[in-house]
């Protein structure tokens, strides 16, 4: 898997352009969060550096080093700074209450792990902390074939669904939790249709 990334990544091109995700910008704007963030599986960077611009102060990591190379190619083009790992979750460690928010933007990981990795991170969250996540619903294979596309991953236990998001995140309190269809315009890997789920919560 992490080959993939690497030779995703390694292209010149922004693999999902340069803008936020609009769901992530979305919220940050409305809920106007201040402080420290964490992005896990960010890519090439375009949230962390749209956070940073925001005016949080941003910790984000990715599996691909290739991926950590554009994401600070895109901080300097825009002026911010940002603090990129590299390495997977079981790799990296971090203090417990010690972020505001944590966004998790398409990162998907194997059955075996998911819910232990939503566990982890929900225990880096401060108290009243905001976790925001969007990911392709299980539904999204379905619509794949449908269209033709192929958006996320083929394993449908990657896949999110509304009651894992519930039990997996059964603390927090829930500001949004939604199934929806929407139009994908994020660079040339997300164009076309998606069934996402879209979760905010409060720690």
């Amino acid at each position: 898997m992490k080959e993939f990334w690497e030779e995703r990544y390694g292209n010149e091109e922004f693999a999902y352009g340069v803008e936020p995700n609009v769901f992530f910008e979305n919220i940050l704007r409305k809920n106007e969060l201040k402080g420290s963030i964490l992005l896990p599986a960010e890519g090439e960077g375009r949230n962390a550096v749209f956070a940073a611009k925001m005016g949080l102060n941003v910790t984000c990591f990715d599996m691909s080093l290739q991926g950590k190379l554009k994401a600070e190619k895109l901080a300097k083009i825009n002026n911010v700074n940002i603090n990129y790992l590299v390495g997977e979750l079981s790799e990296l460690h971090f203090e417990e209450n010690s972020f505001d928010v944590i966004a998790l933007i398409y990162a998907h990981f194997p059955l075996k792990v998911k819910a232990q990795y939503h566990k982890r991170i929900t225990k880096y969250l401060k108290k009243d902390g905001v976790l925001i996540l969007e990911g392709f619903s299980k539904d999204q294979l379905k619509l794949n074939a449908e269209n033709n596309q192929v958006f996320g991953p083929k394993n449908i236990e990657m896949l999110y669904h509304i009651d894992e998001i519930r039990s997996d995140f059964k603390e927090f309190e829930i500001e949004v939790l939604t199934e929806e269809e929407i139009n994908l315009n994020e660079g040339i890997h997300h164009k076309g249709k998606g069934v996402v789920i879209r979760f905010v919560g409060k720690k």
